[in-house]
């Protein structure tokens, strides 16, 4: 028989977002620390709750002891443990007193994986209480919570997110004897902090738990108080001639502010919506977590949604006050959006000569300087318009400067977009301003037009190069300047658009713009490594290719990143065929045996073959060759793989038959260049060597 843990700790406000962080953490967590303790449950059965005021962790049927312990250990080889004779060393007797036997229970065995006969013992430990157990492991718990940010408070000892006020631990009903940042575990929990202040003695029922807080007007689950506001906007918008603009993220982060959600419409003047909708919505988004409102095609409306965090008795009152608060935030940005205008985006980019990009890399004008000259260079390699990408590269960062993007930093890019349809700018490049921000993150929109991305590529180029020369690589968790971002960003688009545009020509001319640097070819090395890493967990992870087909087309070369999306590809379906692994093997045997090798300059000449086999080898692989050179030019790689495969009989019975490493240095020579002239067919596609089979 097994009994329910509830615990809450109940705390000052968590900010919205590091509670959904540890929501997160301890779901992971808590169940592993409990099977760790030996006292593991379903995992259906382990809940974890959050809300401003407090952090839920709730098991259903914990044991009531741990399982008794027989564990094998292996300890130090036998010939330390054991002298010549046979008896125990200094080394058995510690091995044995750590784990609680005797010198003679301790035994000699082979242990897999090692060479030689190691000393082990059974260490063995009778189960505990889980009364006594849980104390610590739930001590540790909350102390391990990866907070972003934690505080002191009282005399200073302790340390968590926000001061700690109550905590209630109950097993089975009983409260444990534990204390947690100062405060002692109890049963009482309190609900709502205005609508229901009074302590709430707990039963140590679950169930009970909930319906507790539900009465003292606390949801406790957040993923049914996000159901609770999507429930809340779907009722206000019955009041409103409009509709509430979906906004998933902003759900999830007020849901996390309150404790039990109620939806309040408010409105502001209709001259507002001169200003850009974008600055609206970041205005009321970003600074009040207010929901905008449209209409049936998308239009703003002059109409916002609050969530409150309590009930509310008169809603022309909170109405009037969210009202007022806006209306100040969007005078504001009218202000800044009508000063902004009195000159032309092309203005504002000569202010950017005043601000540093980065002090060794000098100013932001300096970078756009460096981004036109490899943009121009881009846009003919990748058949796009010259002219407008140069344009777009010299805009592109003007808004920075501008009165807007300095009160909302969050829409540059869209603010220049907006500024350069006012300026009269083409709509390529104005749309190219916004997009080459894109993606500012992962699952984030692409360039749209070869503007943008000939713009995003320059300008993410550049911050790499130029990182990396100045001794800006990251380090660690440490990237202040967002390089892996920037080289996520370059394959994303090439991927995107199936752009062939090498690697190395994008160093090149990135390195090429920064004159006043010097970029080194060690640091252009390490940039191509960088990407490259880049490249192999992007197939892995987001196309879901198999790690050996990705390492061996890789290796086979990285600076086409389509070609080797292209070539893992047809690896991972060649993968799939029955015959793969007995084929994978012929081609890896050509590459083994060529390992060490200086690659063959000249032959093979049929006229030194000596062996049946390595004329057989030579008239199959003569017989294909022109018409798997014509595939790969054509980028066919599946085809090419397939009308290779008809190289492994002969390549099977050219091993089992022909001495490669033969004593005649000729002989040798020449067959070591009939391979060698194989092999560099197949590394046009991938280095077979990297392959997980057995050859």
């Amino acid at each position: 028989m097994g009994a329910d843990l509830l615990v809450e700790l109940g705390c000052e406000e968590i900010p919205a977002g590091f509670l959904a962080e540890a929501v997160d953490w301890l779901e992971g967590v808590f169940p592993e620390r409990l099977a760790q303790a030996r006292l593991a449950v379903a995992s259906r059965d382990v809940k974890v709750f959050g809300t401003p005021r407090r952090l839920v962790l709730t098991a259903a049927g914990i044991p009531e002891r741990q399982p008794d312990l027989a564990e094998k250990v292996v300890g130090p080889p036998a010939r330390v443990a054991f002298d010549k004779e046979g008896q125990a060393t200094r080394a058995a007797l510690g091995f044995a007193a750590k784990n609680g036997v005797e010198v003679s229970a301790l035994g000699r065995e082979e242990v897999e994986g090692k060479q030689g006969e190691y000393a082990v013992c059974t260490r063995r430990e009778a189960g505990r209480s889980a009364r006594d157990v849980l104390p610590a492991l739930l001590v540790q718990l909350f102390a391990d919570i990866p907070w972003k940010k934690s505080m002191r408070w009282g005399d200073g000892r302790h340390r968590f997110v926000r001061p700690v006020h109550w905590l209630v631990a109950l097993w089975g009903g009983e409260v444990l004897a534990l204390e947690v940042f100062g405060v002692r575990a109890g049963r009482e929990t309190f609900g709502h902090r205005f609508l229901a202040p009074e302590a709430i003695a707990l039963d140590g029922s679950i169930s009970g738990y909930v319906a507790a807080l539900e009465k003292a007007h606390v949801i406790a689950d957040p993923s049914r108080r996000r159901e609770r506001v999507r429930s809340e906007l779907s009722r206000i918008e019955g009041e409103l001639s409009g509709r509430v603009r979906a906004d998933e993220p902003l759900i999830n982060e007020v849901a996390n502010l309150c404790e039990e959600p109620t939806a309040v419409w408010g409105a502001f003047s209709p001259a507002f919506l001169e200003v850009p909708a974008a600055v609206v919505i970041s205005a009321m988004r970003a600074h009040q977590r207010y929901f905008a409102v449209e209409d049936e095609s998308g239009q703003l409306l002059p109409k916002f949604v609050t969530i409150a965090g309590t009930q509310v008795c008169d809603a022309s009152v909170v109405r009037a006050g969210n009202e007022r608060v806006l209306a100040a935030r969007l005078a504001d940005a009218q202000f800044f959006f009508r000063e902004d205008q009195k000159q032309p985006l092309a203005a504002w980019a000569e202010k950017l000569a005043g601000v540093v990009f980065q002090k060794k890399l000098g100013t932001i004008a300096d970078k756009v300087e460096r981004m036109v000259k490899v943009a121009e260079k881009l846009a003919s390699a990748a058949g796009a318009d010259a002219a407008m990408c140069v344009r777009a590269a010299k805009l592109c960062k003007a808004d920075l400067v501008t009165h807007m993007v300095g009160e909302f930093p969050e829409l540059q890019g869209v603010i220049g977009r907006r500024y350069a349809e006012l300026s009269g700018e083409k709509a390529e490049v104005a749309s190219a301003i916004e997009e080459h921000y894109q993606p500012r993150g992962a699952g984030d929109r692409l360039p749209h037009s070869d503007v943008g991305a000939v713009v995003a590529i320059a300008d993410r180029m550049d911050t790499l190069v130029g990182g990396f020369a100045v001794g800006l690589a990251p380090s660690g968790s440490a990237d202040p300047y967002g390089l892996r971002r920037a080289a996520l960003g370059i394959l994303a688009i090439l991927l995107d658009r199936s752009l062939p545009v090498p690697l190395s020509s994008l160093g090149e001319w990135a390195r090429d713009s920064l004159s006043k640097i010097d970029v080194t070819d060690a640091h252009m090395e390490a940039v191509r490594e960088f990407i490259s890493a880049r490249l192999r967990g992007v197939l892995i992870e987001g196309n879901d290719l198999p790690a050996d087909c990705v390492d061996a087309a890789l290796a086979a070369g990285a600076d086409d990143v389509p070609d080797v999306r292209a070539r893992a590809e047809a690896l991972a379906d060649l993968r799939k065929q029955p015959d793969f692994e007995p084929l994978a093997i012929a081609f890896k045997r050509v590459a083994n045996i060529l390992k060490g090798e200086a690659p063959a300059t000249e032959g093979p000449y049929p006229d030194r073959f000596v062996e049946a086999g390595e004329t057989a080898l030579w008239n199959a692989f003569t017989a294909i060759e022109a018409k798997v050179d014509a595939l790969l030019d054509a980028r066919d790689y599946g085809a090419a793989l397939a009308k290779l495969a008809e190289l492994r009989a002969p390549v099977d019975q050219f091993f089992d038959a022909v001495l490669v490493m033969d004593k005649d240095e000729k002989v040798r020579e020449n067959r070591l260049a009939l391979l060698s002239r194989i092999n560099r067919t197949f590394t046009r596609i991938a280095d077979f060597r990297q392959l997980a089979v057995t050859a």
